[in-house]
This record gives C-alpha cells, structure tokens and sequence, in this order.
C-alpha cells in the first residue's frame, strides 16, 4: 500500500512540475539582445511595455549577432528579435531586391516570403529606415568634392574601405562584394575590423570609406558625410518585429491583448528620433533602460 501511495505521489509530483514548466514557458517571452544600440532600445521598448500592459515577464538574454538572432528565433529558443525587411529578404532569406514585384513593396514581399520560407512574420513598421550607407569623414569628402557612393569611382584607388567583418560575408547580397562590383570600385584596400573599433578607425584616419547604418547617432559624432546611394544598391531596411507565425497563439491564454500591445510601437519613431536615441546610449552615455523608459513615457504609452 505505501508503494502505491508513493507512486500516486510520484505521478502527482511529474504533473506538477509538468505543469510549472508549461505555464513558466508561455507566461515568459524570450529575447536574445542585439548588438548594436537601436535593437537594444526596441528590445527594452518591448519589455517596458509588455509587462505593464500584460502578465508576461520579458527576459533579455545574451547579445548575438544578427545572423545568429535568427537562428535562435526560428530554432524555437528565442520568442521575437527586431529585424529590418531588408535584412530579412537579403541575409536571411538569401533573396535579391531585384526579386520583389514592381507593384509590390519590399516590406509586404519579404513578409509573404518569410511566412512560406521560415514560418515567421514582420509586425507593424517601426517607422525607421536603417538601411546602410556609405559614409566618409567631411574633410575626404571635401578633398575629393564627394556627394555620391559614384563620385569615388574616380578615387577609390586613393582610399581604404573599412568595415565590420560582416560585412564582409558572403551572407546576403548587400555586402561588400557585391556592393564593389555594382558600383565598379578599387578601393586601395579593405580592411576588416572590429565593429566596436570602426568609428575610431576613421576618426584616426586608418580608414577613409565605411558603412554604417542611417541612423546611427556614432555618425553624428564622427562628423561623417553620408555618400548618396545615387545607383539605389542597398535596399530599404525598414524597422520591425520579428516573430514566429505562432506567436500570438503561444500567449493567448496568459496574454490576449499582446498583439494589441506590441501594435503599439507601429511607426512609434522618426529616422531623426533614433538618432537621437542612439545618440544618448553610444555618445553621451546614458543607459538602453534609461533611454528607452524615458521616450516611451514621452509618447505617453506607459506610465
């Protein structure tokens, strides 16, 4: 008789923790961290707001490459990440711009691409254009009269390129291959460096030529000229979340308004406004929470 009871307990004991587990897991969104500022302020965006205005609990986890972002995203250990559709079509679905339909936008064609293809979706436009640019120090653009990504065909032969070593993957056709070959470049030399070393890389003048993104507030401070991308090789990189198709229906039960809330921050920014915030985090100082506390409270979306 006792051996049953203890059994009975057993079993008892394995449901209850069963069931801990579960409820644990869909009343707790995963998010693995980016490696740059701007994903960092939208992912703490996400969770200020996500856990007042729900009962869910946001954990941010480990900053990751972007690459690796995704992986975790469509390998089920991560909930949501933010993304860009340019991103998504080029260097994870390993799509080209010149793919997209005429009559149809890069953001609705790379959704519809990324549902069939991964089985994930982009929520709500962000209201940024992070795409890449091309980038000099204002006295080499002054010295060789730079206005366009064209106008260094003539010099390039003069000047070191410089950029983060992803870039100089073969992940996506937005890179520096590709990139080279479209607009006809012989840059001096290309280097690859750490990207937490790029901007001190021009600013001491180790490098002429860089690629940066749009809205990076490191831009402001470097003094850099961004380069017209007068031939339209990069395509847009518009600002969005990134989740798997079943993300909603994960948290129905514990959060039925989440898809409500997460609407919140469709076009919550201006191109200027993460500058601006990127601008406060990298050059200034001040903290992703901090930052990102503050302009939601701003917008009047918390407390």
């Amino acid at each position: 008789m006792k051996k049953i009871i203890s059994l009975l307990l057993i079993g008892l004991l394995v449901i209850s923790m069963t069931a801990c587990g579960g409820k644990e897991e869909n009343n707790t969104i995963i998010v693995y961290d980016g490696q740059f500022s701007e994903m960092q302020i939208i992912h703490y965006m996400v969770k200020l707001l996500v856990e007042e205005k729900t009962d869910l609990t946001v954990e941010i986890k480990d900053e990751m490459a972007p690459v690796n972002l995704f992986s975790e995203l469509t390998g089920g250990t991560s909930d949501l990440m933010n993304s860009y559709d340019g991103t998504l079509l080029t260097t994870y679905l390993h799509l080209d711009p010149s793919e997209v339909p005429e009559d149809t936008t890069l953001y609705d064609f790379v959704n519809e691409k990324g549902r069939e293809m991964e089985g994930v979706m982009l929520l709500d436009k962000l209201g940024i254009n992070n795409t890449y640019a091309i980038a000099v120090p204002q006295d080499i653009a002054d010295e060789y009269s730079l206005n366009t990504i064209s106008d260094l065909a003539a010099v390039a032969d003069q000047l070191v390129f410089g950029a983060e070593h992803d870039f100089f993957t073969e992940e996506g056709s937005a890179k520096y291959n590709p990139f080279v070959e479209f607009y006809g470049l012989e840059f001096k030399e290309g280097k690859q460096i750490d990207i937490n070393l790029k901007y001190s890389a021009v600013e001491s003048g180790n490098i002429d030529v860089t690629v940066v993104y749009a809205t990076d507030g490191l831009n402001r401070q470097a003094g850099l000229k961004i380069l017209e991308d007068d031939r339209q090789f990069f395509p847009e990189y518009n600002g969005a979340l990134l989740v798997k198709e079943d993300f909603f229906e994960k948290y129905k039960d514990s959060a039925p308004n989440l898809e409500e809330v997460l609407a919140m921050m469709a076009n919550i920014f201006t191109d200027e406004d993460m500058v601006n915030l990127t601008y406060q985090v990298d050059v200034e100082g001040s903290s992703v929470a901090d930052v990102s506390k503050e302009y939601l409270q701003e917008k009047g979306l918390i407390d």
